[in-house]
């Protein structure tokens, strides 16, 4: 699954599944634009280490301008955009009658308006490109929901939702346009649950482990690949049979 020479902006991606994404899509022979509010440059310069051509850009995917500017950026430097990754994310947990309205505001402003921004910003690069991939980071609570996350799972709906339209409008240009859905993945967040939480957790999944951030990321260098080009406005859930 070779992607040589092609530009990857991934946003995101200074940390957890993120840089697993960028890390992969570099060893594929990508073009990497480490996208993220902040670490980006020094996880763009650690990734640069290891022989890829990287870019790392400090962007709030919530404000056009940032987001404008880091197509402008990318384009400048490289040239060309051919895979687009939105996976920047935040959680603000808590059950809906307490739930704070400026934390509904912020989960759906990061998650779901931040990845229309960058679609929005990135479609007309894509469509140069012979081969256009935009990836979107949804959630398996997306599609059966979790008590404790309204805003979160509403977001990661409305992304999926999102895909599937974006997968209609772009598929005459040859651009794709699929979203992965990940389950429990063991990332700093997940490592300070209760151990009781974890045991529960653990039960509930096929599988009986977690994922990790390298199962997300090697999901995500298929659909960028050439072998995924008959793919678009799919689910694919990497979840260890969670969501079943």
């Amino acid at each position: 699954m070779s992607l040589e020479g092609k530009v990857a902006v991934i946003t995101g991606a200074a940390r957890g599944i993120g840089r697993a994404i960028a890390e992969a899509l570099a060893a594929a022979g990508c073009k990497v634009v480490i996208s993220d509010i902040q670490g980006a440059e020094e996880a763009a310069q650690e990734i640069q280490a290891r022989g890829a051509e990287t870019l790392g850009l400090s962007v709030d995917v919530t404000q056009a301008e940032s987001v404008e500017q880091m197509l402008k950026s990318t384009l400048e430097h490289f040239g060309r955009l051919d895979i687009l990754v939105n996976n920047a994310g935040i959680t603000r947990d808590g059950l809906l009658m307490r739930m704070k309205e400026a934390d509904w505001d912020l989960v759906l402003s990061v998650n779901l308006k931040g990845a229309f921004l960058c679609c929005k910003a990135a479609c007309r690069a894509l469509m140069k490109s012979p081969s256009g991939r935009i990836i979107n980071i949804a959630s398996i609570v997306g599609q059966i929901g979790n008590a404790g996350q309204a805003n979160y799972s509403a977001s990661k709906a409305g992304l999926i939702g999102l895909t599937k339209t974006l997968a209609k409008e772009f598929a005459s240009r040859n651009v794709t346009v699929n979203a992965i859905a990940p389950g429990f993945i063991q990332t700093a967040m997940t490592d300070q649950m209760p151990e009781k939480a974890r045991e529960q957790l653990l039960g509930s999944i096929p599988l009986g482990r977690m994922g990790q951030p390298d199962d997300v990321a090697a999901a995500v260098a298929f659909l960028a690949s050439e072998e995924a080009a008959y793919i678009t406005g799919h689910v694919l859930n990497v979840d260890g049979g969670l969501a079943m």
